[in-house]
């Protein structure tokens, strides 16, 4: 069929096998994580599950073994969100008793180099609520680290990253979701055949600086968000200003355009926060 140019086959994604770690020959490890939660507010909502998969890999972002699961369910302390079950199968009954099994997700993230997931701003934020463990570990996330776009895919989702590998897998459950992912990220796609995980190993070594365009003025804001900068409201911590994170090397040039295009003075000096794959996708 495929071969007749007119049918596109896709295949039932069957998850790698585990392997004992010390029968890896890739030297590092790293975490896909997925979590669902009771909503989207990491500090009023609750993990309800959270799924992990640990693979090895190689420093050029070769993936190797998988190395080990987790996953578990969570009874969270008020009923769950009818639109929550709709999305993710989730019921109240099949969290009913349910609590994560901290110590054994913490012996899979603790030798951890690197925790991944596929949209960390999220992630991040609900994991280390629920585990300290997760808080001095460098994160990485495969949603906007990696230019899918010119990869040859037509979104960042998983279930497009998914069906354009060429493969179909049953979604919207944590662990689930995870062994899909690793597959994405393992194989060679686009011009080049590029690995999609080693452009996210380079993406996550980047130093990146997050800008904020604090007092700019008010007619500006669509000149800001065109540029790709987002607003923060204050009420995470954050200045109430525009924003926007850029690689270290492209410093100079955004603190050129908010000079020049939006404050008009040369010597406006926006607030500045450098950052490593260890302090971003924090709330």
């Amino acid at each position: 069929m495929e071969e007749s140019g007119d049918y596109k086959v896709l295949r039932k994604l069957v998850p790698r096998l585990i392997i004992p770690r010390s029968e890896s020959r890739h030297p590092n490890l790293a975490v896909l994580i997925d979590t669902e939660t009771t909503g989207l507010h990491h500090a009023r909502d609750e993990v309800i599950e959270i799924g992990a998969v640990a693979f090895t890999y190689d420093n050029e972002g070769f993936v190797g073994d998988v190395v080990g699961i987790y996953s578990g369910l969570r009874q969270p302390s008020a009923p769950i969100p009818p639109e929550i079950t709709r999305l993710t199968g989730i019921t109240d009954e099949m969290v009913a008793g349910q609590a994560i099994d901290i110590a054994t997700l913490d012996a899979l993230i603790e030798p951890a180099d690197l925790i991944i997931a596929h949209n960390a701003g999220f992630d991040r934020p609900f994991c280390e609520k629920l585990s300290p463990s997760f808080v001095p570990k460098a994160w990485a996330c495969s949603v906007s680290e990696i230019g899918w776009a010119d990869l040859g895919f037509e979104g960042n989702k998983l279930g497009y990253l998914v069906s354009q590998s060429g493969l179909f897998h049953e979604g919207h459950r944590a662990a689930d979701d995870c062994h899909a992912l690793l597959e994405v990220l393992a194989r060679p796609t686009g011009e080049g055949a590029a690995v999609p995980f080693a452009e996210l190993l380079q993406s996550s070594r980047r130093s990146k600086v997050r800008i904020f365009a604090e007092n700019a003025p008010f007619d500006m804001k669509d000149h800001l968000k065109g540029r790709g900068y987002r607003w923060s409201d204050g009420n995470d911590g954050r200045p109430k200003a525009w924003w926007v994170e850029v690689d270290e090397d492209l410093y100079d040039d955004e603190l050129r355009y908010l000079r020049t295009d939006i404050y008009g003075w040369d010597e406006a000096e926006p607030l500045t926060m450098r950052l490593t794959a260890h302090d971003r996708f924090r709330a």
